[in-house]
This record gives C-alpha cells, sequence and structure tokens, in this order.
C-alpha cells in the first residue's frame, strides 16, 4: 500500500505547529528520540524530520511528497513545487530594516549600502524591481548583528514581533513579502498518493475551518428573533430552539474569528442576551 511522505521542519515554532496539526487531524505520531522518520500508526503517512533550508529541494527531487514549510522559504528557493494551501499559522514577513540611529525609511537609502541577509535571491528581486543598486551579502544566521559590527548598512530578515531587531539596535522600514506556513507539494505524485492527499487535505480543512470560528448561543426576546438574526454571518441559517421561559429563544451559529467582536457588539445592541461563546474543534463540510 502507498504511503503519503511528508517532510516537516525538525525542529522549532513551524515543527510544534506541523505536528499539532497533524495530531488536530487524527494522525497518531509517536516521536522517537533523534529519529528522522516516522511512520503513522493509523494513516498512511511517513513523518520526515528535515533542516528547514532543505525542505524545498527534498521536495522537488519527490524525496517528500508534500511539506509543510514557510511560503518565505519557497519564493527564496524557486523549486518546482506548488503550493496546495495555506494554513495560517507561522505568519511573519520578510523585511528591510536599518539602525535605529537612521531617520529616514525611504527606500532610497539603500541605494549603494551593504544589506546583510539569508534572502539574497527574495532581496535581489524586490530591489531589481524598485530600482535599487546595493551591496548584498549573503549571511546563514544571526543576520541582525552585522551592521553593529560594521559588515552592513541595514538588513533584510524574516520579522514576527520584531524583538529580536529591537534588541540588537534595528527598526523596520520595508515589508517586502508576507508569509504563513503553507501545504507543498511534490510534482508528478502517483494517482495513489494523490487520494492519500486529498484524504488528508478534507481532514486539514476542517480543523482549520474550525480554529478560524466560534459556535455561539444567544438568548433573545422573540420580538428580536428576526433582527438578530439579520446580523449573523452564519454558515446556512441559525438554528432557534424556543426557551422555557415564555417570549424567549435561544440562537446557535457559528461565527468567523476575524468578525467575532464586531458581530457580539452588535447583536447586543439588537437584544440579545446571555451570549455563550464555545470554541470548534472541526467543521466538516
Amino acid at each position: 500500500m502507498s504511503r503519503l511522505k511528508i517532510a516537516i521542519q525538525k525542529s522549532g515554532r513551524l515543527h510544534d505547529k506541523s505536528i499539532e496539526l497533524l495530531k488536530d487531524c487524527g494522525v497518531s505520531v509517536q516521536n522517537g528520540k533523534d529519529q528522522l522518520k516516522v511512520r503513522a500508526a493509523n494513516f498512511p503517512l511517513d513523518i520526515l524530520y528535515l533542516r528547514n533550508s532543505d525542505i524545498p529541494k527534498y521536495l522537488e527531487d519527490g524525496v517528500a511528497d508534500i511539506a509543510i514549510v514557510g511560503e518565505n522559504l519557497l519564493i527564496e528557493k524557486q523549486k518546482n513545487v506548488s503550493v496546495i494551501r495555506p494554513l495560517g499559522f507561522s505568519k511573519c514577513r520578510v523585511s528591510l530594516a536599518v539602525p535605529k540611529s537612521v531617520s529616514t525609511d525611504d527606500l532610497s537609502y539603500f541605494n549603494g549600502k551593504r544589506i546583510a541577509t539569508s534572502y539574497p535571491n527574495t532581496l535581489k528581486r524586490f530591489l531589481d524591481a524598485e530600482g535599487i543598486q546595493a551591496n548584498i551579502h549573503q549571511i546563514a544566521g544571526s543576520v541582525e548583528i552585522a551592521p553593529s559590527i560594521g559588515l552592513a548598512d541595514g538588513v533584510c530578515d524574516i520579522v514576527s514581533s520584531g524583538s529580536t531587531l529591537f534588541k540588537n539596535g534595528l527598526r523596520e522600514t520595508q515589508v517586502i513579502l508576507r508569509s504563513e506556513a503553507v501545504l507543498a507539494k511534490a510534482p508528478d505524485l502517483s494517482p495513489e498518493k494523490e487520494a492519500i492527499l486529498d484524504k488528508l487535505c478534507f481532514r486539514i480543512d476542517a480543523v482549520l475551518r474550525g480554529k478560524a470560528s466560534k459556535y455561539v448561543l444567544l438568548n433573545v426576546p422573540n420580538e428580536k428573533v428576526e433582527a438578530v438574526s439579520a446580523l449573523l454571518p452564519v454558515l446556512k441559517s441559525p438554528t432557534i430552539l424556543p426557551l422555557a421561559q415564555e417570549g424567549w429563544s435561544s440562537l446557535h451559529t457559528v461565527i468567523g474569528e476575524s468578525q467575532f467582536w464586531d458581530v457580539i457588539e452588535e447583536l447586543k445592541a439588537a437584544g440579545a442576551e446571555d451570549i455563550l461563546v464555545i470554541p470548534i474543534d472541526k467543521i466538516v463540510r
């Protein structure tokens, strides 16, 4: 029987989130110490723990069939792989930053300057598109230290909260691209492996929809049910159940995380009371 091989980061935040997603999808992952390959017990999936920067190449070569990897890395490496879907976690941006002593945010500052980066291809494409002539110094790690030791006049690096830049006396000036973890696949998967991938994606989609939504129960006077219902951004229509107290009903619905607080405020203003909010594990369609 065919088994799908998925590559994930060997260690770090992306590793932890990837394992969490697989477990939420019902995939049993038992990690042995220092194991670089693990076989799922209850799903035809083998997990390969690889160095993050190597994943795009292994994916292109077919050593791995699919991977959970940062989109920024795929853009930098430019391998022949395709993104199946974004996963909504490990969000970051690739940005230019300068020493705090530099007062301008203008991109022209970098003309003729030295920029240290672990993303030379991404940076070069951006600078070429903007007509900026700069000297790119490729560094494998600890990019933020480059200006303070005189190696560069600025940096181009991944930024999440910005705290690492701040601690190293830098500030962000230009965002080159925004990124998050994505599910990517190798070219030319066999029909058998495509079928397994479809099953995995079905589970992933159910988990992601659940994480992006809240289940909401609210009590409403019967004369206000129609007005309150009109405010609800529901999957189909709200469930309406009569309460033991005459003249009142309970409405059950699902609200997207991004809309949640605005909608709740509108519901309160329209007459909803005793609003109960419950996290959703999965939404299967």
